[in-house]
């Protein structure tokens, strides 16, 4: 007996493996679901590399306070802006405004 959880085991008809066919076709010519999905692609990347800027710019903050010295103070001026684009981009939600339905 085939076990009907597994999609493999599913024997379609012909009606039907065309009309699945149809509505690929369909989704992969829609260039606003093409997009949505591109922008909902997990970053795994990201949590860590947030985490990484965000020990360098504290460790900047810390070294810069002790010694006053203008070098390490602009380069936390520079990293600092960029560790917080990447975590607001990192906690910002899957979904964006253009995802909600328009009446």
């Amino acid at each position: 007996m085939e076990s009907r959880n597994n999609p493999d085991d599913v024997a379609l008809s012909s009606q039907e493996r065309l009309a699945l066919w149809r509505i690929e076709a369909e989704l992969r010519q829609d260039r606003r679901l093409a997009r949505r999905m591109r922008h909902s692609v997990a970053r795994p990347w990201l949590p860590p590399l947030v985490a990484a800027l965000t020990c360098a710019s504290l460790l900047l903050l810390v070294v810069g306070v002790l010694t006053s010295d203008s070098a390490v103070l602009w380069c936390l001026a520079a990293l600092w802006p960029i560790t917080l684009l990447l975590a607001f981009r990192m906690l910002r939600r899957p979904t964006g405004a253009a995802d909600r339905t328009r009446p």
